[in-house]
């Protein structure tokens, strides 16, 4: 049977697997699968993604948002959560929030020996940007957030 708007099976959305980041940060989250559900079904105002992060990878650099906030649910496996605090294990139908503003990086890391899957949902600010947390990750993303405008702190191109 298949399903109609407002309704949809996730795996008929196409997954994406691509990332805005430079080497060396692209091959930490790359190959992974993330399937756009939000946009699927025409919401302009939050994201809600699906995301799949193989082992060895990870979810993004450690970053913070400036408005907006993040919401993360475990569907499937075992992700390590990154912050300024350390690391804890989430595993399936564990949570967690980021609140826009905060400077607490984050970031998950899949360090187990199979896949994990994530929903991601977050509202659509157009004045966010991105800071990465790390000193050695020398990236911003900056408005406009929608169309990935990848920098490094000065501002100048990657």
């Amino acid at each position: 049977m298949s399903l109609q708007k407002p309704a949809l099976d996730p795996q008929d959305v196409e997954p994406r697997s691509r990332s805005s980041y430079p080497e060396p940060y692209r091959s930490r989250v790359l190959p992974r699968e993330v399937r756009a559900l939000g946009d699927a079904l025409g919401l302009s105002r939050i994201g809600v993604n699906l995301v799949r992060v193989l082992p060895g990878k990870q979810s993004s650099m450690r970053h913070w948002h400036t408005h907006e906030d993040e919401f993360v649910y475990v569907l499937e496996g075992e992700l390590m959560l990154r912050t300024h605090s350390g690391e804890q294990c989430l595993t399936t139908g564990m949570c967690a929030g980021f609140p826009a503003g905060s400077t607490d990086g984050h970031h998950l890391i899949n360090r187990s020996a199979q896949p994990a899957s994530y929903l991601v949902i977050s509202n659509r600010d157009p004045e966010d940007s991105a800071h990465y947390a790390d000193p050695e990750v020398d990236l911003m993303w900056s408005p406009p957030h929608a169309r990935g405008r990848m920098t490094r702190r000065d501002g100048t191109p990657c």
